[in-house]
């Protein structure tokens, strides 16, 4: 045997062993679960309310923050499948995320809807879990300051002198362009035409709000074929003052949005009083405009 082929011989045993170390600490890597994921699969978060303190249960959840021992894993669009490694037990905590203000970039965790924790969840390596829809609900520390879901016809918006036109209840009951549920057989609807182009009314009480940057947050689900403007009337010690914050763009079918108020509200820090308001105009080549709301709400935390 000459001495170049002994060379090679002993070049692939050696090759030959470090790849059984290397195929055996692999295997015992594979065995602690270190490298096999466990994988969460959610479709989506339903909310549950008690109708008459807090309103509709209408949600609008596109995210889930997920949380293993208090650490953040990720921020997951709804539906979503996607892997944690972990072993045994752990605390996992899934909080609802929304888009604040109907923005895609402003994606965060909504303050007030109570997070789903699973205080000892066993994690088994190389497993699915399918949650398919998880539930949650409110905090119970919270103050909903206003609440109009039309279902009265005694509404709580009144129009300024601005105003041309009106806003109404649906009529008849249950109608199909109305927002439809077991609570609800009515919603609030602005007509515009030509000849009546402008509407403005805003919350007929005036609500003391914080203005400390703590959350306080509008909700509302909306159908509309022309934009929408939602704002706050401000009374700064007589002071007026009109502050535009999201204009709701146009949606053939019902649609839910979550209203950032707090900016505002922190910035009149002697205010005596904030409204909302709700405006709406046709430009020259409009001819109709057709606006539904509903399940408004106004919330903040209790201080």
């Amino acid at each position: 045997m000459n001495k170049t082929f002994t060379l090679y011989i002993r070049f692939f045993l050696l090759l030959f062993a470090g790849m059984v170390i290397f195929m055996s600490s692999s295997c015992r890597k594979m065995e602690d679960g270190v490298d096999i994921p466990v994988y969460f699969k959610i479709d989506s978060v339903a909310i549950n309310t008690f109708y008459l303190s807090e309103g509709s249960p209408s949600a609008k959840i596109t995210d889930v923050w997920v949380y293993v021992d208090d650490r953040q894993m990720g921020v997951f669009e709804l539906p979503a499948k996607f892997p944690l490694l972990f072993e045994g037990k752990h605390r996992v905590e899934i909080r609802p995320g929304i888009k604040l203000n109907g923005i895609s970039s402003t994606r965060v965790p909504y303050p007030f809807y109570k997070p789903i924790i699973y205080y000892d969840f066993d994690f088994v390596p190389d497993s699915v879990y399918d949650f398919g829809t998880i539930t949650t609900g409110y905090y119970d520390n919270l103050n909903f300051i206003w609440m109009e879901d039309f279902e009265s016809s005694v509404i709580s918006l009144e129009e300024s002198s601005s105003s041309d036109t009106t806003i109404e209840r649906t009529m008849p009951a249950d109608n199909p362009e109305a927002f439809l549920s077991e609570h609800s057989r009515y919603s609030g609807v602005i007509t515009l035409t030509p000849d009546r182009p402008n509407f403005m009314a805003y919350s007929f009480n005036a609500f003391d709000l914080p203005k400390d940057d703590s959350p306080v947050l509008m909700e509302m689900n909306f159908k509309t074929n022309h934009p929408l403007l939602v704002g706050v009337l401000v009374d700064d010690v007589g002071d007026y003052s009109w502050e535009e914050v999201v204009y709701l763009k146009e949606t053939s079918n019902w649609n839910k949005i979550y209203i950032n108020i707090g900016p505002v509200t922190s910035r009149y820090p002697n205010a005596y009083g904030f409204k909302i308001y709700l405006a709406a105009s046709l430009s020259g080549s409009d001819t109709e405009a057709k606006i539904y709301v509903d399940n408004i709400k106004l919330i903040h935390r209790k201080k």
